[in-house]
């Protein structure tokens, strides 16, 4: 079923660092309402929306990383493509700002 995607590690590991994020901020959701706040992002928004913003901040973080590995490999002189490790942190890094103070 799944055959058509390449879940190596970091792969599973995003994914589920994703599907637990939901399945917390839902939990948060019902226990406690949000209201929209400003932040550094230029609309109000609520946890929900800052939570969705970094999600896809993060995707294209990650996506850029794998797109540009082989091209940060030369620009470097690095002996292989830089680990997907690293864009996972960056991104999560990113994330964790964008739904703290977005």
């Amino acid at each position: 079923m799944f055959d058509w995607m390449a879940w190596t590690t970091p792969v599973a590991v995003f994914f589920t660092c994703i599907a637990l994020m939901l399945i917390g901020m839902t939990v948060w959701e019902v226990r406690s309402p949000t209201a929209l706040r400003k932040g550094f992002l230029p609309i109000a928004t609520t946890r929900g929306d800052r939570l969705f913003i970094g999600l896809l901040t993060a995707a294209y973080i990650n996506l850029a990383w794998v797109g540009l590995g082989e091209k940060m490999a030369q620009w470097f002189q690095l002996s292989a493509e830089p680990s997907v490790w690293i864009s996972f942190v960056l991104s999560m890094l990113v994330l964790a700002l964008v739904v703290r103070k977005g």
